[in-house]
């Protein structure tokens, strides 16, 4: 069983480089909104062109609008 507090961590759409990625899905860097990257749950975000970022998670529907 999940712990309360595992599961707020996977609702969690915001993420510094270095983090682990707490649910698998599309990705993109504060830095450049348009490059979106698929990430494994508790993958490590890497930085973004060599400098560290915000990542936000995004949804399929944000991504091809």
């Amino acid at each position: 069983m999940k712990s309360i507090a595992l599961l707020r961590e996977r609702a969690t759409r915001v993420m510094p480089t270095g983090s682990h990625c707490p649910a698998s899905g599309l990705w993109s860097p504060d830095s450049d909104p348009d490059a979106v990257q698929v990430f494994a749950e508790g993958h490590i975000l890497p930085a973004h062109d060599g400098v560290p970022t915000v990542w936000r998670r995004r949804t399929a529907a944000e991504v091809s609008a």
